[in-house]
């Protein structure tokens, strides 16, 4: 009878275990995909700042050529505002 007691004992045991087993293999599933999924919008935002900075540096050096665009690019804090220079003989 005895071995039939310890039979029980660690057939509960390998139940258990089983049991955190296949809980502890849901959630890295699920973890796993929420970390995919995080990644990848990572990489979209990643992708458009890129594109965004290289659309500022763009219209930094087109301000080079045409100043009418420099109002615009100091609003935004692209470029600092210009300090009016004081004419010779003005108060």
């Amino acid at each position: 009878m005895k071995s039939n007691t310890l039979t029980t004992i660690l057939n509960g045991v390998l139940a258990f275990s089983l049991l955190l087993s296949v809980i502890f293999c849901l959630q890295f599933i699920f973890l796993t995909r929420e970390v995919r999924a995080i990644g990848a919008q990572l990489t979209g935002i990643n992708t458009y700042r890129s594109t965004m900075q290289a659309l500022a540096n763009d219209c930094v050096a087109y301000s080079e050529k045409n100043p009418a665009i420099n109002p615009i690019l100091e609003s935004v804090g692209m470029k600092p505002k210009a300090v009016p220079t004081k004419q010779p003989g003005t108060h």
